[in-house]
């Protein structure tokens, strides 16, 4: 492709989604950080599950080691502090075509992996057909805009797009990680490996005992330690997540001082479950930290290719088992709100009636979703929907919807009347801590004549069974950024529904959907984008494609007293990256327990 005829494209430092990046060319350290946080020290985190398999996380086989995207560098590299800015760190400087049809990096010839050998453009091409190829099938559909990347000389590397209508496809190239071809080249890639292969990045794997756990150790030759994106980061020479098979167990290895740092995601124990002498001696600290993103979507989601769940008014009805006002009273301590949206608490998540706007990307989709979902309510009422407080009330309408989708009572159990099929449903899960979520759900079922019940299975099971679509029910996660683009693809499309190992759990199918997506990554501005995700958010709202749980709000985390952060946290993460062991402190620790 030729230069714009305006003349050649102007070197930049750094890429912003809509905006300018804040910092300028020359920067000396991302503002949050403190450059002079010393090194050493160790951190101790829990994995909880039965195990891993694998330290390649790139592909469908296998179950990979917590923690193992540290040991990759990536062409650039996001400010905390920033919704979507990206700054150098292989490349330190990158060149994108006004009309998007390519990017182009110049990679630092400093660049090395972890075995000394160079990083080059090669290495960068050979990553990203590698990961299409071969890789887990989310690679081919996240990167399904980029024709071809090419190698323009050892130092400079072109991506070029099919697609140019996606504001976002140049940023997350940029994000790709980059692996040795000299290293996976005579190597059987698609297979689980447990070898410490080398990366570039900040850490290196120094133990590897699956069933036990996994550490990494800062590579103090680390070729990019002085960048200014990594200057007052990767503080702490050693990063080990130990696994456990019972949340509660590791509950009890963190108040016994083997576990330095845990975040606290059940409510009861942080509400009660401190009164324990190390927490009462000032040992342990505790820390929130309020969510800038949209609050996190954790839903029970329906399988659509199970022909009982492909009636929106048996969802809608199950949907109505779930009594929340239940489960935040008498288990959550009154910590926790219901999740309605899935762009909760931000400027995407839809309120009220479809604005002109919304009814403009819906109306072209009238007729498929009227006939999906045997209503018009999506084009006519107001979110958040209307829902009974009371649980008898909640019941009763339950089983009236289930009685228009055509079923009906014989000797207490749910029949189909033109099948004579029972109603049956099972959930599945891995971990036992959302017994407590499920099983009250599954009472409240059972009282409308539902057969149901829950297994769990150990996580390689269920890993396997959720890539065949071997389930009912599961508990899924839909994290957004405030910046939603090509991931959305992942999570809803049709496409998503036939690849193995998508996130589109609900094997949804929707043409109506699809289009909204393509609106959502083609979005030219931040009106547009908003616009998209409402009527996006409205149609799986009024989908019941999933029962959605509740949020707090906030990050809750616990960590013995050792270690100095950044205050205040950045804008947009935590940054656990720009976290620093205290040697004073950690050696009063010590001496006081």
């Amino acid at each position: 492709m030729e230069e714009p005829a305006s003349g050649p494209v102007e070197t930049v430092h750094a890429l912003s989604l809509y905006d300018s990046p804040e910092l300028p060319d020359g920067f000396a350290y991302f503002p949050h950080v403190n450059p002079q946080a010393p090194k050493g020290g160790s951190m101790i985190q829990t994995a909880v599950g039965s195990s891993f398999d694998s330290t390649n996380p790139f592909i469908i086989r296998g179950t990979p080691a917590t923690g193992i995207g540290r040991i990759y560098d990536t062409l650039m590299a996001s400010n905390p502090g920033e919704p979507f800015s990206l700054y150098g760190l292989v490349a330190e400087g990158v060149r994108l075509d006004p009309d998007r049809e390519w990017i182009e990096f110049d990679l630092r010839p400093e660049a090395r992996f972890q075995d000394g050998e160079p990083l080059t453009a090669y290495d960068v091409v050979f990553s990203f057909d590698l990961l299409r190829e071969q890789g887990s099938p989310f690679y081919a559909s996240y990167y399904a805009g980029v024709s071809q990347v090419i190698a323009q000389s050892e130092h400079q590397v072109r991506f070029e797009f099919s697609d140019t209508t996606s504001r976002e496809l140049p940023l997350i190239v940029t994000q790709l990680p980059i692996l040795p071809r000299h290293y996976w080249e005579p190597r059987d890639f698609g297979s689980p490996t447990l070898a410490a292969h080398p990366g570039s990045g900040p850490y290196k794997i120094a133990e590897v005992d699956p069933g036990r756990r996994i550490v990494y150790a800062r590579d103090e030759n680390y070729w990019g330690k002085d960048l200014p994106v990594n200057v007052g980061r990767f503080n702490i020479d050693r990063v080990i997540f130990d696994y456990y098979r019972d949340r509660d167990i590791a509950w009890e290895a963190f108040k016994a001082g083997l576990i330095d740092f845990r975040e606290d995601a059940r409510a009861a124990t942080w509400a009660i479950g401190y009164d324990f002498p190390a927490y009462r001696e000032g040992l342990i600290e505790r820390i929130t930290v309020p969510d800038v993103n949209p609050s996190l979507m954790q839903a029970f989601v329906f399988n659509l290719q199970k022909t009982k769940f492909q009636d929106a008014r048996v969802r809608e009805a199950l949907s109505l088992t779930f009594d929340f006002p239940w489960l935040n009273t008498n288990i959550f301590y009154g910590a926790y709100s219901r999740t309605e949206s899935y762009f909760q608490n931000s400027e995407m998540q839809a309120r009220g009636v479809p604005s002109e706007e919304e009814l403009a990307l819906l109306e072209p989709h009238r007729e498929e979703l009227l006939d999906a979902f045997h209503s018009e309510r999506l084009f006519t009422d107001p979110l958040p929907i209307a829902e009974p407080e009371n649980l008898r009330e909640r019941l009763r309408r339950a089983l009236a919807l289930l009685h228009d989708a055509g079923y009906e009572i014989e000797e207490g159990e749910l029949i189909h009347a033109d099948t004579g099929r029972p109603l049956r449903l099972e959930v599945l899960m891995y971990d036992a801590a959302m017994e407590r979520v499920v099983q009250p759900m599954l009472r409240n079922m059972a009282r409308l004549g539902i057969d149901t019940s829950m297994r769990i299975v150990n996580i390689n099971q269920y890993l396997n069974r959720v890539r065949d679509y071997d389930y009912d029910i599961v508990i899924s996660h839909y994290p957004q950024s405030n910046n939603p683009g090509n991931e959305q693809r992942d999570y809803w499309t049709s496409a998503a529904a036939d690849t193995p190992q998508s996130r589109n759990r609900m094997a949804l199918k929707s043409a109506a959907v699809d289009d909204l997506v393509d609106h959502i990554i083609r979005a030219e501005d931040r009106e547009a984008l908003d616009t998209a995700t409402r009527a996006l958010d409205r149609v799986l709202r009024w989908g019941f494609y999933a029962i959605p749980h509740y949020h707090s709000g906030e990050t809750r985390i616990a960590v013995w007293d050792k270690f100095g952060y950044p205050e205040p946290f950045p804008a947009y993460a935590m940054d656990l990256d720009a976290w620093w062991v205290d040697a004073e402190r950690e050696a009063e620790l010590e001496r006081r327990r």
